[in-house]
């Protein structure tokens, strides 16, 4: 007996064979003119994106909205996905002002490295704990992401 597909599938199917063919493993989508390609509506292709094409399965999404708008999506080789999470531990630095830290989480989550609740999470937690701090704040913030950041991105990949 003969299982039907559902329309999640043949869309994942069709983003993975774009992928396979790219030769740099990259694929830049139009989230609209998809739908179109599908007859379905654009949040049938943003759940494929959420639920297939995570950071724990090896992909990273970067969306941007608008006009222009399109949907990059990243198939990260095995054990390079470290190395992505490394790079932005990295960016960190020592010493961080408040709008660096704001950009770091915003790339975080616009690439779904970081859920976008858990950046805006991390941002609150960095507000409150650097209010009170007489200290050298851009240093303490630092510290704080960078072990927050740690926490939430090797359990994703797996340490």
């Amino acid at each position: 007996m003969r299982i039907m597909s559902s329309l999640a599938d043949h869309i994942e199917r069709y983003i993975k064979t774009r992928l396979q063919q790219s030769h740099d493993r990259v694929v830049e989508i139009n989230r609209a003119q998809l739908a179109d390609d599908f007859s379905c509506v654009p949040s049938q292709i943003n759940y494929v994106l959420t639920t297939r094409f995570t950071v724990d399965s090896g992909y990273i999404v970067e969306s941007r909205r608008g006009g222009g708008g399109y949907i990059r999506i990243l198939q990260v080789p095995p054990g390079k996905l470290q190395d992505v999470v490394g790079d932005l531990v990295k960016r960190i630095g020592t010493s961080l002002t408040e709008a660096d830290s704001s950009r770091i989480l915003g790339v975080a989550a616009s690439l779904g490295i970081i859920k976008p609740t858990e950046a805006r999470l991390i941002k609150g937690v960095l507000q409150q704990e650097t209010a009170g701090f007489d200290g050298d704040k851009d240093v303490l913030r630092a510290k704080l992401l960078r072990s927050l950041f740690i926490v939430l991105l090797f359990k994703r990949v797996g340490r």
